[in-house]
């Protein structure tokens, strides 16, 4: 492809047709530093990720503790990986509202003319968005072994949960991502995030076993990814063992992944 500048002589300039491996990883991480930038100047898009673990994960123990498990004590090894997988990806609906709002705003139709993957303008945000799910995890469990949590798996355990949860949530945001690139306006993308937020989060293990529900509601809890991702976490945190469970949960992850990406990338190559 080549490009014509106007001003002063004119002068040419070839855009590579293909964009390496290499220089793919290169711009994504270059857009994800701006996006930390933006986070730094803009410390509101924090509050779901600081102020929620600290609310949630003392008013759902609290409330429901004695409720469902007896005391507060017994309900924690439930609750708390459960808490990190429903702040996770309450976190991710922002992905694609502040998606639409970049787009909405023009800085997306720069990237566009730019010789860059075509990729790196939706995965670098993306990738800064793990230090959202990274300080929501720290926070849940911080606040978690407060108020008398004692993760059975220790150190380790815990680290290796944070870290899945990292990765779920960089996984799942693909599919606010792709909501981002196919609603009218921010509004409407959080509209519709909301409406598969909830059902996801609800209708999964994060605050009940899921055979207490219906036969109907159990089965669709137990092919939940969300409820994959918890079930792992417990196994993480609680046990310390690298289970089946989180085999299944890095699949259910490579599968969102796998369906959302082409589509977001398609999405904004048709734009």
């Amino acid at each position: 492809m080549t490009t014509t500048l106007e001003r002063g002589a004119p002068e040419t300039y070839d855009l590579p047709t293909r964009v390496s491996l290499a220089d793919t990883f290169s711009q994504t991480m270059t857009l994800a530093w701006r996006a930390t930038v933006k986070m730094r100047r803009s410390l509101e898009v924090m509050f779901d990720v600081t102020i929620q673990p600290l609310i949630f994960t003392a008013m759902f123990a609290y409330i429901f503790g004695g409720a469902i498990s007896g005391d507060v004590g017994s309900y924690l090894p439930l609750i708390i990986p459960g808490l990190i997988g429903q702040t996770v990806l309450t976190a991710c609906v922002a992905t694609g509202v502040q998606l639409r709002t970049d787009l909405d705003s023009g800085v997306f139709d720069r990237f566009k003319v730019l010789p860059i993957a075509r990729i790196a303008p939706l995965a670098g945000p993306m990738v800064a968005d793990m230090l959202r799910y990274f300080i929501a995890a720290v926070l849940t469990f911080t606040v978690g072994i407060a108020i008398g949590y004692r993760p059975g798996g220790g150190f380790a355990g815990v680290a290796g949960a944070v870290l899945l949860a990292v990765i779920a949530g960089w996984s799942l945001a693909w599919i606010f991502t792709f909501f981002g690139l196919v609603g009218r306006n921010a509004q409407g993308v959080q509209g519709i995030s909301l409406l598969v937020m909830f059902p996801l989060t609800f209708l999964s293990n994060a605050f009940v076993p899921t055979d207490t529900m219906p036969r109907p509601l159990e089965a669709f809890a137990e092919v939940n990814p969300v409820s994959l991702v918890i079930t792992a976490l417990r196994d993480l945190a609680n046990d310390g063992q690298v289970t089946s469970a989180v085999g299944w949960a890095l699949l259910g992850c490579a599968v969102v992944v796998g369906i959302f990406a082409p589509l977001s990338v398609r999405r904004f190559k048709k734009m």
